[in-house]
């Protein structure tokens, strides 16, 4: 459900008032987005095991198992994370994050699209009500 005009200018205000605040918090929020972290993961993952294929390798040459069980491992555990952060890199497998004009995302988290049943008609008769309410003056 996208936010109303108000709460976008409530937003708005919160977060300039944060980057007034602590400059170094906000700038930390814009710094790294969740693409960027998962591409980080995937590359550290990657490096990681090919020390893993190298450590089996070693293993395996100087006749000594263990080792080569422990480079197994690494490959195992890397390619999980691997394979975990390919996911969250894929376009639209995470929540849509839109622009806004102070730097930060705002994400549209929640279910999108949901046009069946009573609940967005339930949903739109309350929104209804709360405008009609407000416009009156009531709380």
């Amino acid at each position: 459900m996208p936010l109303s005009e108000e709460e976008l200018r409530l937003l708005e205000q919160m977060e300039r008032a944060l980057s007034e605040e602590d400059p170094k918090f906000a700038s930390t929020l814009r710094g790294t987005t969740l693409r960027q972290a998962a591409r980080r993961r995937a590359i550290l993952a990657g490096v990681v095991f090919a020390a893993g294929v190298a450590v089996m390798m070693g293993g395996a040459v100087s006749g000594y198992w263990p080792v080569g069980v422990a480079g197994f491992l690494i490959m195992l555990a890397s390619a999980t994370i691997l394979l975990g952060s390919l996911r969250g890199q894929r376009p639209g497998s995470g929540p849509h994050v839109t622009a806004h004009p102070s730097g930060l995302g705002v994400v549209d988290g929640g279910r999108r699209g949901r046009s069946h049943g009573r609940s967005s008609g339930f949903m739109d008769t309350l929104q209804a009500r709360w405008r009609r309410r407000r416009d009156r003056g009531g709380f």
